[in-house]
C-alpha cells in the first residue's frame, strides 16, 4: 500500500500518555485516511543537508480538516 500524508497541527495523547501528531492523507487509490504518529525519523545515511530539510518541513504544519474528530478504542493500539 502505498500513502500520501501531511501533518497537521493537531496533537492527541493515546495509550494513556504517549503524545501523537495526527497527519491525514489519501491512499494511491483516493481512500482518505487518518495517522497518529508518534515518531518519524530520517534514514541516518541520508546525509546532514536532508536532515535539516526534514527538520524545516516537519515544523510546516496544516489546521486538520476534522473528518476525524474522535478515534474508535478499537483503533488505538
Amino acid at each position: 500500500m502505498e500513502i500520501t500524508l501531511r501533518s497537521t497541527s493537531k496533537i492527541v495523547t493515546v495509550n494513556g500518555n504517549v503524545q501523537a501528531r495526527v497527519w491525514e492523507g489519501a491512499t494511491a487509490s483516493g481512500t482518505p485516511i487518518t495517522a497518529l504518529v508518534t515518531r518519524i525519523v530520517v534514514a541516518e545515511d541520508a546525509g546532514a543537508e536532508r536532515h535539516a530539510e526534514f527538520e524545516r518541513e516537519l515544523q510546516e504544519t496544516a489546521a486538520p480538516t476534522g473528518v476525524n474528530e474522535a478515534f474508535p478504542l478499537r483503533l488505538i493500539l
